[in-house]
């Protein structure tokens, strides 16, 4: 596994050599902004509009926002001399409940990947199933790119993950939202009826089977257009009427139970035709030009 950054972890007067990889990616399609015209990709200059005219880079200099129009120049030296030490150990401060930890503070997770040679990774292991079974994640903190890093280390499956964790200035307050939850009471058949629905879509929580359809479509349509075809256009979405909580509720659970007795069906039609061997007949997907 590729890494990014390779160093250890302290706990005590424990080492344990590690490094750190990247464990999600995005894979959104990406756009450039082009001239119609001519359909060059457009180049952002750098402009003074108090001098009417583009800049170099060396006559650059970044600026500290203090009011409207007010900054503080700050230089290369400035910033050298509040600079952190550059550290290849993540430093564990304490463990903690992992159940503790909201996840509102996770940022991006990273794999921490062993040592390769056997006797290095003995530490890893042994600091893996210690977490394991007493429920434990380690909080700590590191160097990464110039910056400090507050972390949380997980037991995730048979390796160990980190998280980047926002530290507690970076989160913003909920009491606004919480006081106006606390103001609002809500009625015992809604809750019944809002307690039905949410039973009736309790299932096993597998990433698989969810998909990006935004993501698909994107593609079909960028595909469809590459292979000259023409794209037509949505058509325009109706405003959702406004309706009743509780007959809202009363639709939600009959909608539930119509399509659970829907699938049921199938279910039963399929294993009466495996059970007495027939086939299905092959589906075939024909793709209309708009």
């Amino acid at each position: 596994m590729r890494t990014i950054w390779n160093g250890s972890i302290s706990f005590g007067l424990v080492n344990i050599p590690i490094g750190l990889a990247v464990a999600t990616q995005r894979s959104d399609i990406a756009f450039r902004t082009l001239h119609r015209e001519c359909g060059t990709p457009i180049k952002q200059k750098r402009y003074c509009p108090l001098h009417e005219r583009d800049v170099e880079a060396d006559e650059l200099v970044k600026g500290w926002e203090v009011a409207k129009g007010q900054f503080v120049l700050v230089e290369e030296s400035d910033l050298e001399a509040v600079a952190l030490q550059r550290s290849q150990s993540i430093e564990i401060l304490r463990f903690v409940a992992l159940e503790e930890v909201d996840p509102v503070y996770f940022d991006r997770t990273y794999y921490l990947a062993p040592a390769s040679a056997a006797a290095a990774r003995r530490p890893y292991v042994l600091l893996l199933r210690a977490m394991e079974e007493t429920g434990m994640a380690a909080i700590g903190k590191f160097v990464l790119w110039g910056k400090e890093n507050l972390c949380l280390i997980r037991p995730h499956g048979e390796a160990l993950a980190l998280e980047t964790l926002f530290f507690a200035e970076d989160v913003r307050s909920r009491e606004e939202i919480e006081e106006a939850v606390e103001a609002t009471d809500v009625k015992k058949p809604e809750l019944d009826l809002a307690r039905q629905v949410i039973a009736s879509l309790v299932g096993e929580f597998d990433p698989g089977e969810f998909e990006n359809e935004y993501r698909r479509d994107l593609r079909a349509m960028l595909e469809a257009k590459l292979a000259g075809e023409e794209v037509a256009k949505p058509e325009p979405v109706p405003e959702t009427p406004v309706v009743d909580l509780m007959d809202a509720l009363k639709k939600s659970v009959a909608d539930v139970q119509q399509r659970s007795s829907a699938d049921g069906k199938t279910k039963a039609s399929a294993d009466g035709k495996a059970k007495s061997g027939g086939k299905r007949p092959r589906a075939t997907a024909t793709r209309k030009s708009a």
